[in-house]
This record gives C-alpha cells, structure tokens and sequence, in this order.
C-alpha cells in the first residue's frame, strides 16, 4: 500500500479595488487576462497544483474583495492562511499607501501564530502601463521594513506571475519549518490493485 502527500497552502490576495488581483489570480490559474473589469463580491478562489522545489503542493487562492463594505468577512476568509499577497498598482500612490492598513487588517483578523514572521509577499503589479507613481525603490523599502518578498509584475503581460506564487509557496513552507507547525495535507491511500492501474493508466490530457 502506498500513500501519497500533497501539501495544501491557502494563500489570499488583498489589496485596493482595482490594482487587479482578479485578473492576477486568472493570469497565473487559467493564462487568461481580460481588460474587462469587474468588482469581485465578498471574495473568490481557484485552486492550482504546483510542483516547488520537489514538494507537490495544491494551491487554494483567495480573491478579497477591496472594498470596506466586505471586511467583515476577514475573519473567515483570513483564519487559516498560509501567506498573504498584498497588492498595489504601481500607476496609483494611494493603493501603495494602503499596504499598512491591508497589513495591519491581516494580523488583527488571521491571528497568526508568530506574527512577526508570518510570510508576506508584496506585488506591484501594472508595470506595462506608463505614469508609475510608486518606484520601485519605494516599494523595496517598505518591504525590508515589513520582511516582505517583492515582485514587480504585470497581470496582463503575465510577467512575474509565475515568480510571485513560487516566492510565495516557498516562504509559506519554509514558515511551517521554522515554526514546527504540521503541513495542512491531504492524504490519499491506494490499494496494490489500484497502484498498479494509476501506473498503467495514460493522461490524454
């Protein structure tokens, strides 16, 4: 009898309406990027399976809406994260400004176990668009204040996409380990009968 691990890793995405966490999320789930804009309601998810650094991990990302009129749905959706991507628009100095307050937000309804060192990941995001007001030194300095990972990116262009969920996988693992916290996995046990038609079975995919 075998057993096979995958790690889960719930990550959200919080940040200001507008600075394209949606599409962020679609870009790196789906490969799609659409210029139609709509306001997420309350929140959404989409799930992806990874493979980083060896370890197979299932990814469960939150969506959050950007808006106050849905905070109070921050405790549920927050409890239980193992990272948190903070979002601005580097075209919009108030969404960069609004960090701090997506940040402190986070700590008060997750209450994590070692907030000092919980894993954060910051993402300045619409580099493909002109008039930046947010430089990216400005951005690298509040991230070494806040022991954050940064990545300028692009959803629509899909640049960095790819980088922003590995870097984030990877503090969110290495989190667990620092802390001795079990991994949230899911086990799955297979017969002999049924190791051996997984083996022989073909993706068509």
């Amino acid at each position: 009898m075998s057993l096979w691990k995958k790690v889960h890793l719930k990550v959200i995405l919080l940040g200001n309406s507008g600075v394209g966490k949606s599409s962020f999320m679609n870009q790196y789930v789906n490969h799609r990027f659409t210029n139609m804009y709509r306001a997420t309601i309350g929140a959404d998810f989409l799930t992806k399976e990874v493979n980083v650094d060896e370890r197979n991990v299932v990814l469960q990302i939150w969506d959050t809406a950007g808006t106050e009129r849905f905070q109070s749905l921050g405790v549920a959706l927050y409890r239980g994260a193992d990272c948190c991507l903070l979002m601005f628009d580097v075209t919009s100095a108030a969404s960069f400004q609004a960090l701090d307050t997506w940040k402190k937000e986070f700590a008060i309804q997750a209450d994590p176990v070692e907030p000092d060192k919980f894993p954060f990941v910051v993402i300045g995001n619409k580099t493909d668009l002109d008039h930046r007001e947010v430089s990216m030194r400005q951005a690298q300095d509040w991230c070494r204040q806040n022991n954050a990972l940064y990545f300028e990116a692009s959803a629509k262009e899909a640049i960095n996409v790819e980088k922003a969920f590995q870097g984030a996988v990877r503090v969110s693992l290495q989190y667990h380990k620092d802390n001795k916290m079990d991994m949230p996995s899911e086990h799955f046990q297979l017969t002999s009968d049924q190791t051996s038609q997984a083996s022989s079975s073909k993706c068509t995919c």
